[in-house]
């Protein structure tokens, strides 16, 4: 049982030294083939070589993430009226109520993002 035992832990050892080597072996491949510039400017950390001007948190409005979030609600509706329509036939009119409601909800929700104005682009 002791044998067995270190015969696990030998493994383990090597296991790590083994990872521990071809970690270094990767860092020291990349590091012989990544490719060098002379360039002072492709130090910098954006816009690929070219000066940045401004500053990098301009403010966007509000209303690109509105619509996204929109956009992925009523892109998981679809995601889910697919199979339910698929197998409509099978599951029978508790799921037809069952989607009626959910489609409801959503439709309130569409409703009230109209009345605030979000679909409204200007």
């Amino acid at each position: 049982m002791v044998n067995a035992t270190v015969d696990i832990f030998i493994q383990f050892f090597l296991m790590i030294v083994l990872a521990a080597g071809m970690f270094v072996a990767m860092l020291w491949i990349v590091h012989r083939l990544m490719p060098t510039s002379r360039n002072p400017n492709k130090g910098i950390p954006y816009e690929c070589g070219v000066r940045p001007t401004g500053d990098a948190r301009v403010p966007y409005n509000v209303h690109y993430y509105l619509v996204a979030v929109l956009f992925v609600l009523f892109d998981l509706e679809a995601v889910f009226m697919y199979p339910w329509a698929v197998t409509l036939r099978t599951l029978g009119t508790v799921a037809f109520v069952d989607m009626l409601v959910f489609i409801a909800i959503l439709l309130v929700g569409f409703v009230y993002a109209w009345k605030k104005g979000v679909l409204s682009w200007e």
